[in-house]
């Protein structure tokens, strides 16, 4: 008998571990911050993975990109040309985990075309920012579908030298769009020598979403690699600090470049201090 018990409690236990965590509501979700990871953290796995690992990490929200395969015994990749039946497989798996995709990118279509049906996936989707970094002759359009569509883009900085590795390239791109505006990457801004709060000062009222990470210049060639949040360089509780000032709302993906193999629990570890700066900041 106490073989048969033990047999049951081993297979109920498989089976526990086979569903989702629940991903955990953060105090800054109050403050319409969707903090979340963006799938590339993970682009060594397929996508059905990589979001088992973003639930694994206590978050519920899923910055999706385009080059990764999706798994699960689905053919093709994240692209935004996916098939409708695709799609509808793909936004069964992301609803089965107890996530939502909220963010898209980093994107660049090609062609007028192209942008409209990334706009087109965009709706069916639910996605809030599709992540780019379109031409100048793109932005008329892109200024256009995002009006009409009443989804953002948010411009993401690369680094140095990059179209817009600095907020002023930013900011004389955004046409007076309100769904046009910054995708934020602090670590990609140190890396341009630039300073982040400085950054996020400037595009004030303009940054629509975050490419969170922390880095730090320690590798022997002087590189600088993703850390933990809150060791590297990018002042994270001073950029908690500006986000809450701007009463900024919208995703915060976390994309952690280091480690890619197993990078997951540096992934959770920085969420918990993310939280833990989040609620001992105080804003006047």
């Amino acid at each position: 008998m106490k073989y048969l018990i033990k047999s049951l409690i081993c297979g109920a236990l498989l089976a526990l571990s086979a569903l989702p965590l629940l991903a955990q509501k953060g105090p800054e979700d109050k403050a319409g911050w969707k903090l979340g990871a963006q799938a590339y953290s993970f682009r060594l796995f397929p996508f059905t993975e990589a979001l088992r690992k973003i639930d694994s990490c206590g978050l519920k929200y899923v910055e999706a990109y385009p080059g990764q395969v999706i798994g699960g015994g689905l053919d093709g990749k994240m692209d935004f040309n996916m098939n409708a039946t695709t799609r509808q497989a793909v936004k069964k798996l992301i609803k089965d985990r107890g996530l939502t995709v909220v963010a898209y990118g980093v994107v660049s279509p090609k062609t007028d075309e192209d942008w409209k049906n990334v706009f087109e996936f965009a709706k069916d989707m639910g996605i809030l920012n599709i992540n780019s970094e379109p031409t100048p002759e793109q932005m008329p359009l892109v200024r256009k579908l995002a009006e009409q569509y009443k989804i953002n883009v948010a411009l993401h900085n690369h680094p140095k030298p990059s179209r817009y590795w600095h907020p002023d390239t930013v900011l004389a791109a955004i046409g007076g769009s309100k769904y046009v505006g910054s995708c934020s990457d602090i670590g990609h801004w140190v890396r341009s020598g630039l300073n982040p709060v400085e950054c996020l000062k400037k595009l004030n009222g303009h940054v629509l979403g975050m490419h969170f990470k922390d880095v730090k210049k320690d590798t022997p060639e002087g590189k600088y690699h993703d850390v933990v949040w809150g060791t590297g360089d990018c002042n994270v509780e001073q950029v908690i600090t500006e986000l809450k000032r701007q009463h900024f709302k919208g995703p915060i993906s976390a994309e952690y470049e280091y480690h890619w193999e197993n990078n997951g629990p540096e992934i959770a570890e920085s969420v918990k201090n993310f939280r833990e700066i989040y609620n001992r900041v105080k804003v006047q």
